[in-house]
């Protein structure tokens, strides 16, 4: 088999396989040579080989048969000092052949920097910066990222973002993969799961292979864990992290961690990990809040414009699914792909009435179960005035504006209507409280307090 055959072969794998895993697992690969029908690849280090020759070696020694029908067997090999080393084999059945022996020696190549993001987990193109929608709720932990991404000299270690579900930690950490790859393909990046880190352990120990595991996972440049509160309670698995982090931060390589709370609140992560993961910048990615639901909304119906071209949406929809879908930002993107698929099925605008027909399920799983009784007495606390002065005829500042405050929060985080919301403010009209929701939507853009004060109030009563 020729180079210029090879070069088919690998088109042919990237049509089949997709650019993230041929980025990732093929491209590395090298033709050294064929021999008496067996094709040696080399790659840069033996853990690679392994894992291609497990999961692509059947697909590789296929396209390679139908271009060259001489090849009837696949050889792995890790390169040392220009010089081809025996590692695993691909046989006619498409059997690996892994060797089971004792840990071979150090490749002489590791994962150098030309390489770049390998091996890693597949990233999505659609995690970027320019389509991650920067809010007050996570303008800081955005901010940092991008910070990381530049690549430069590190200035925090490790990195560690936390927040719920669906409030974009993993989004920010395919975003930095993604402009690492682009500004400094000169770095060697590992971007994976705390899980796949655990897997690939387990695996090593298994094999037997535990140098190679040490090698690749402390030679990086960048190291990027994702949901790492998955190793907690794991012992063995946790020993090895605690050791590639330390030998990552007395290099001086970058850390990048994410989890789904602080590192002080995983239950069952040994003490010395929860000290060291808090040594650098702790970012919490706050839940959603209006502005942000509705700018990632905003930007969702742009592409969907786009796709459905004609398709049109009446005003007042993400405003509507704004308000309602609060707690996971999947959970919204997803109502809304919903809407346009529906919608352009059946030929009609997307109109309020259409949205709470079609997403009926979301919404009531969505439905607050907050109620005005407890939203007058969490406000009432907070401005330390009595609740029978906040609802009785009192019209002085003290108490009115708290008032305001309550029924605002009432038409946002509960399902009553004006008039239901006026008769538990004291038997108060309508307008009177459509006056006061409205003040208080103008004050929350120009006060900073007011603004504040909604932020914390809401997220007690959600919470």
């Amino acid at each position: 088999m020729t180079q210029e055959q090879w070069g088919q072969v690998k088109q042919q794998l990237l049509k089949t396989v997709g650019s993230n895993n041929y980025k990732t697992w093929i491209e590395p690969l090298e033709l050294q040579g064929v021999s008496d029908g067996v094709a040696t690849l080399a790659a840069p280090t033996s853990f690679l080989g392994n894992y291609v020759s497990q999961n692509f070696g059947d697909l590789i020694l296929y396209q390679m048969g139908h271009i060259n029908g001489d090849v009837r067997r696949i050889n792995f090999s890790v390169a040392a000092n220009s010089a081809a080393r025996p590692m695993s084999e691909s046989a006619g059945s498409g059997t690996a052949a892994a060797d089971q022996g004792t840990d071979p020696a150090p490749a002489a190549k590791t994962t150098t920097a030309s390489e770049g993001l390998f091996p890693t987990a597949p990233l999505d193109d659609r995690f970027t910066f320019d389509s991650f929608i920067v809010g007050k709720p996570n303008e800081l932990a955005h901010a940092a990222a991008k910070r990381v991404a530049e690549g430069g000299p590190v200035t925090f270690n490790p990195l560690f973002l936390y927040g719920g579900v669906g409030l974009g930690k993993t989004h920010l950490m395919h975003a930095i993969a993604w402009e690492l790859q682009a500004r400094r393909p000169d770095l060697s990046v590992i971007y994976l799961s705390a899980e796949q880190f655990m897997y690939r352990f387990v695996q090593a120990l298994r094999d037997r292979k535990t140098m190679d595991f040490k090698e690749m996972f402390r030679s990086v440049d960048v190291l990027m864990v994702d949901d790492v509160q998955f190793i907690a309670g794991k012992e063995s698995t946790q020993e090895e992290f605690f050791h590639t982090f330390n030998a990552l931060i007395d290099q001086k390589k970058q850390i990048i961690i994410s989890a789904d709370r602080a590192p002080g609140e995983i239950a069952n992560l040994e003490e010395r990990i929860q000290s060291r993961l808090q040594c650098g910048l702790v970012v919490d990615l706050h839940p959603t809040d209006y502005e942000l639901r509705l700018g990632i909304l905003q930007s969702k119906t742009e592409q969907y414009s786009a796709q459905y071209p004609g398709l049109k949406i009446a005003d007042g929809v993400l405003e509507f699914l704004a308000h309602r879908i609060s707690t996971n930002v999947r959970v919204l993107e997803g109502a809304l792909t919903r809407l346009f698929a529906f919608a352009s099925l059946v030929g009609h605008e997307i109109t309020l009435e259409l949205t709470q027909d079609c997403l009926a399920d979301v919404l009531r799983a969505s439905e607050r179960k907050v109620s005005v009784e407890e939203i007058q007495r969490q406000v009432s606390d907070h401005y330390n005035i009595r609740l029978s002065d906040m609802i009785g005829p009192k019209r002085l500042r003290s108490f009115a504006r708290p008032r305001q405050v309550a029924m605002y929060l009432c038409k946002q985080l509960t399902s009553r209507s004006l008039p239901e919301i006026g008769r538990r403010f004291g038997g108060r009209d309508h307008t009177t409280v459509m006056h006061g929701v409205k003040r208080i939507d103008e004050l929350r853009h120009q006060d900073a307090q007011i603004a504040d004060d909604l932020e914390m109030l809401r997220r007690t009563l959600e919470g």
